[in-house]
């Protein structure tokens, strides 16, 4: 079984949008969330879909899954204080529902809805093969780590760096365990599922996905968003 952990609990800060969080902004008649969903409901391969929402706003994001007619989504939990936490509230409804150990989730965020079907079944069929699955992208420019003193420490080569980006996959028993040991150490905010895994020794696996599969943080990559989404439909329709 290969279950979607679809994270969609952040409140768009650095949007600065106060009246809608980032994922309920929309484009072409649907919510950026629904962009998202969309992939993984007409995967073939995905059998259900955990949503991670924003508490007061799970009664709104009922209304658009019925609205388009999203029926894999078979669980939505409110989100937590922290990234961590709220993908716990996720694993942890897939693992009451007794979902075998042995089945994928595939952890994403709510606002990267520049998947593709190739990238999920990619992710799936590593994620079988290895134990997990981490999305990546190369790195285009060179990247650095300052000190303390916020000067230059270290330059990478970049032909050896990547940008860790979504799905990240797991096997569903393998991701339930790393979040129980890091609660029960009093850890809540490590940074990604990735950082997670590695931390209690899964040695990860990397496939690599489209460039264009950002994060949407900021109003620039809206805009980003747009024009790509802009693009694909346009090849659609006059056959780029």
């Amino acid at each position: 079984m290969n279950v979607a952990l679809i994270f969609a609990g952040g409140s768009g800060t650095r949007m600065n949008t106060k009246a809608k969080p980032k994922q309920f902004l929309i484009l072409s008649g649907r919510a950026i969330i629904i962009h998202t969903l969309e992939y993984f409901e007409n995967h073939p391969e995905i059998d259900a879909i955990c949503v991670v929402c924003i508490e007061p706003w799970i009664p709104y994001l009922k209304t658009l899954l019925e609205k388009h007619n999203i029926s894999k989504v078979k669980w939505i939990v409110p989100g937590g204080s922290t990234g961590q936490e709220s993908i716990y509230h996720g694993i942890q409804a897939i693992h009451d529902a007794k979902i075998s150990d042995d089945s994928i989730v595939l952890v994403h965020d709510g606002v990267r809805p520049l998947i593709t079907e190739e990238l999920i079944t990619n992710c799936i069929e590593c994620a079988k093969e290895n134990g997990n699955a981490i999305t990546v992208a190369p790195a285009v420019e060179t990247i650095i780590r300052t000190d303390d003193n916020n000067k230059i420490a270290d330059i990478y080569n970049r032909s050896y760096c990547h940008l860790a980006r979504a799905p990240q996959c797991f096997k569903v028993g393998d991701f339930y365990k790393a979040h129980i040991q890091a609660r029960s150490e009093g850890i809540n905010d490590i940074i990604d599922s990735a950082c997670l895994m590695k931390r209690y020794g899964h040695t990860l696996h990397m496939v690599e996905g489209p460039t264009e599969n950002i994060k949407i943080t900021t109003p620039m990559d809206f805009y980003l968003f747009r024009a790509i989404f802009e693009a694909r439909e346009n090849s659609q329709i006059f056959g780029l």
